[in-house]
């Protein structure tokens, strides 16, 4: 009796993680399926088409509008989780480590920061930006994105922080280091799950965001693959571009499944630090 229900409880896990997998994937191999699709074909309903061409995708790169929009989110997002992870990871040390006045209020204040509606700073940040020279450049998107990168990056560190052993910074200390040197030379080190976990969760943050991209730019100069993709026309300029707006699509997400399949262990342990002794 009780392998019966072991074998059904194994198959409801199993038929659950199919569910999962198919809701998960089915929109992903719909949008390829769309790139594969000419403007007369692309209300096909099959979802492999009948005779798939690479048409979208050579439009696509023969467009500056998407490789300069590319080359725009690519830097940004660099630059944008290089500055945050750089920031948040003293600041995730001192909050592991030092005690001061106010310790238990700064995480909660600083996520409360970084859920404050854009939406709402918007109006006074483009008129502040268009007087400051920094209107249409990448500085212009990278400064506002820290509002969001930085707490972002401080939360997972703090996390993960408090599940490093500690006593091999203490040990270092006691061996003459000083606390800066224990910090670069041991801490460091050990914390790289940590840090490149919150670099990437702060790269796809970027990566993703329209609200400043559009906002913020008004030229290809520094307008980033979401916001391009509002002005994208399409292989023709009265075609339809659904078919080339599939292909951009895939061609942003796939740098990004990779590099999260390359760095899939470290990732899932900056994930998961810190849960148990948090």
């Amino acid at each position: 009796m009780s392998d019966r229900r072991g074998a059904l409880h194994r198959a409801g896990w199993v038929a659950g993680s199919l569910v999962i997998v198919l809701v998960a994937v089915l929109p992903v191999l719909w949008i390829a399926s769309l790139s594969l699709k000419s403007p007369a074909t692309v209300t096909d309903k099959r979802l492999w088409p009948a005779e798939p061409t690479l048409a979208n995708y050579r439009s696509l790169f023969g467009s500056t509008l998407f490789t300069r929009a590319l080359l725009n989110s690519v830097g940004i997002g660099l630059l944008t989780a290089v500055l945050a992870v750089a920031l948040a990871t003293p600041a995730a040390y001192a909050l592991t480590r030092l005690e001061f006045r106010g310790k238990p209020l700064v995480l909660p204040l600083t996520v409360a920061v970084a859920l404050f509606p854009p939406v709402a700073v918007l109006g006074a940040l483009f008129d502040r930006w268009r007087a400051l020279g920094l209107y249409d450049t990448w500085p212009g998107l990278v400064i506002p994105y820290q509002s969001f990168a930085v707490p972002l990056a401080l939360w997972t560190l703090t996390a993960f922080f408090r599940g490093l052993p500690w006593q091999l910074a203490d040990a270092a200390q006691a061996d003459g280091a000083t606390p800066g040197q224990a910090f670069r030379r041991v801490v460091v080190p050990l914390a790289q799950p940590g840090v490149l976990t919150a670099a990437i969760l702060v790269f796809l943050f970027a990566w993703n965001d329209l609200v400043f991209a559009i906002s913020l730019t008004s030229s290809d100069r520094s307008r980033t693959v979401p916001a391009a993709l509002a002005f994208f026309p399409g292989e023709e300029q009265f075609g339809d571009p659904v078919g080339s707006i599939a292909a951009a699509a895939v061609v942003v997400t796939v740098p990004v499944l990779v590099a999260v399949l390359v760095f899939q262990r470290r990732f899932v342990a900056g994930l998961t630090a810190g849960v148990v002794t948090a």
